[in-house]
């Protein structure tokens, strides 16, 4: 298959077109909804992207690698394929993270003492509240390719221990900011597959040590690299899909292996499968990620939906809001804005039509856009001919998701089998086919509460029923994938929370 020429040059800025998505991903799960140091979900946080010293994480034995970051682990690797038609090629890398810092409030008791408390209310009415803050770090490595195919390139991704003093009104205090140091390294090197044509592998470091290795996982966290996520571009140089390579270097692409880190071309939303910057973050996301043009701004919690958010966050009551400007000065920053949102502003989150799909005429429309147009539909005994043969509720296919514009997490389930529960007619006139797949422990937990994978039917094979002939194959794994999550309008109704992808 043949590739489209490398851009010789690609500006020094690039990054910027995939920093909105990366400082999302900096502060996903910072602070939940409803913003408060009291909130129960607020007392469990630094969940994605957590890089700790070493002997706190194997103090029971090695951990078991993953494929993003949702697990507390020492390291990150990632492997992508990186085209270069130059030797004199130059790459960039760039280590961000958290760094967790103590926000200590201490009231003063005279003679230049100070004695740290939870909480003190100062003579202007203002409450302040010990928390537990972070301070953004980057480092940034640029590189010739030549050095990187020689030998690699180690360099310090850490940050300094700190400490800062803040008085309070009146006298009555101080809230003091104190860091511990942060060690860590990344290892850059890169080898040759074919002409033009590398492995980048960028591997990332806790190299600190915990004084206690059983202490708790707060103390540890004082030593961490939180919501650990890198960045790759560079002079000369193109990336390739790991979720949608070009066909001529699939092979290649399976074989990168990416442990703690999930990584997808950045960039403006496009059809090509490869591109000039490339986004290995902690949590799953889709090739060239964007935030939504409507959002006002960060909330925190990009599972959830801004209007959802918004409302709730402009229910809090007095008190409650009181005590998020407390906790921390970006929640302070949230509620300001909820406050002041323009109607016109707000209105724009109440959702928005990306599709390109022409809207049909009237008569044109599939009869369930009309009242009472979908009476006969019965999702349980429907069927649709797969390779000639009826599918429906009952039947059992194997899974085969298209290769080509597929979800990067419909790929992890190629070649499983699964049953199908229900035929599904979509308003534009096609038709999906709701699924469960074999072997999955909570499959039938899924199909009481109706959560299920969805596929075409041209991405199934229809198979018989179970039997010898039939064994279940393992998965074939086309790169840095999970499973599939269920689609919002399947998943139960609940409040926002948890802050995962």
């Amino acid at each position: 298959m043949a590739l489209a020429p490398v851009t010789d040059r690609v500006p020094s800025d690039a990054f910027e077109d995939i920093g909105a998505v990366a400082d999302a991903v900096l502060y996903e799960g910072y602070l939940l909804y409803p913003y408060r140091r009291s909130s129960a979900k607020n007392r469990v946080r630094w969940q994605f992207g957590v890089l700790l010293p070493r002997d706190w994480v194997e103090r029971d034995g090695p951990v078991a690698p993953g494929i993003s970051g949702s697990a507390d682990s020492w390291y990150q690797q990632t492997e992508c394929l990186l085209r270069a038609p130059h030797r004199d090629a130059v790459v960039r890398v760039r280590v961000r993270y958290l760094q967790m810092q103590d926000k200590q409030v201490e009231v003063n008791v005279g003679d230049g003492l100070h004695r740290p408390v939870e909480s003190l209310r100062t003579v202007d009415g203002t409450t302040h509240l010990s928390f537990e803050e972070a301070v953004p770090r980057e480092s940034e490595l640029v590189v010739p390719l030549e050095e990187l195919l020689r030998e690699g390139r180690t360099a310090p991704v850490g940050a300094a221990p700190g400490a800062e003093s803040e008085s309070l009104p009146g006298g009555a205090g101080r809230t003091v900011r104190r860091r511990r140091e942060v060690r860590a390294a990344t290892t850059v090197v890169a080898e040759p597959l074919a002409q033009e044509l590398y492995r980048l592998r960028v591997r990332t470091e806790n190299t600190g040590e915990a004084p206690d290795p059983r202490a708790p996982r707060d103390e540890a966290l004082r030593q961490a690299l939180i919501a650990t996520h890198t960045l790759l571009g560079g002079d000369g140089v193109e990336f390739v899909s790991l979720i949608d390579p070009p066909e001529a270097l699939a092979e290649e692409a399976r074989a990168c292996r990416n442990l703690f880190t999930f990584p997808v071309l950045g960039g403006s939303p496009g059809e090509s499968t490869t591109g000039t910057v490339m986004l290995s973050a902690p949590i799953i996301l889709p090739d060239r990620p964007q935030v939504a043009p409507e959002s006002p701004g960060d909330l925190h919690d990009a599972a959830e939906i801004d209007e959802i958010l918004t409302l709730r966050t402009m229910l809090l009551t007095d008190a409650e809001k009181a005590e998020a400007r407390a906790t921390d000065p970006r929640a302070a920053r949230i509620l300001d804005r909820v406050d002041t949102m323009p109607p016109e502003v707000f209105s724009r989150l109440h959702g928005a039509i990306r599709s390109l799909t022409p809207v049909p005429a009237p008569a044109e429309r599939p009869a369930w856009w009309q009242e009472g147009g979908d009476d006969g539909l019965s999702p349980t005994t429907d069927t649709v001919l797969v390779a000639g043969v009826p599918v429906g509720g009952g039947s059992r296919v194997r899974l085969r998701p298209r290769g080509r514009g597929a979800d990067a997490q419909d790929m992890f389930l190629d070649g499983r089998t699964a049953e199908v529960a229900a035929l599904f007619h979509d308003v534009d006139g096609s038709v999906h086919l709701a699924v469960t797949v074999e072997g999955d422990p909570a499959a039938e937990l899924h199909g009481w509460y109706g959560r299920f994978h969805y596929f075409r039917p041209d991405e199934v094979e229809p198979l018989g029923p179970p039997g010898p002939q039939e064994p279940t194959r393992p998965a074939k794994s086309p790169g840095p994938t999970s499973p599939r999550p269920q689609r919002p309008a399947d998943r139960p109704q609940e409040g926002p929370s948890g802050g995962c992808p």
